[in-house]
């Protein structure tokens, strides 16, 4: 009963989750597309290996992948593919463990963030999109 509000609202709840989960995924990933010699630039002065296939996997998963959960396309796996990559971006782009200072601050701050953005993605690839998607269609 004390839930009945957030039970009366679950699905208008998870497309705003979705929406806001994704933001950041969407907005960076249209830049890495748009940009996407300056991506590759990137990627090879950070010592990413391939850093043209790495900047392809870059623009899939953020803004083909993040526009997928927007829309709720396939959510549960497609979350679960994000949780991956996330993940991964975390232990390859923000190693903190290695730094010092500053550098050792802002990244551990990063990596924990995309560390909780992996587990908004686990939850959703547990609840689903809900009624507000393609994948209720």
């Amino acid at each position: 009963m004390r839930y009945t509000l957030f039970e009366n609202r679950k699905d208008e709840l998870i497309l705003i989750a979705r929406v806001l989960l994704m933001v950041l995924f969407v907005i960076f990933g249209w830049s890495k597309l748009t940009g996407f010699s300056g991506t590759v630039g990137y990627m090879a002065a950070q010592g990413v290996p391939l850093p043209e296939v790495s900047a392809v996997i870059a623009v899939v998963a953020e803004f083909f992948l993040g526009i997928a959960i927007v829309i709720g396309f396939y959510t549960r796996p497609v979350a679960l593919l994000l949780a991956v990559y996330t993940l991964a971006t975390a232990m390859i782009g923000h190693h903190y463990w290695t730094m010092v200072d500053a550098a050792r601050m802002e990244n551990m701050i990063n990596f924990y963030k995309n560390v909780s953005i992996v587990g908004g993605l686990l939850l959703l690839s547990v609840t689903g999109a809900g009624k507000y998607s393609i994948d209720r269609r």
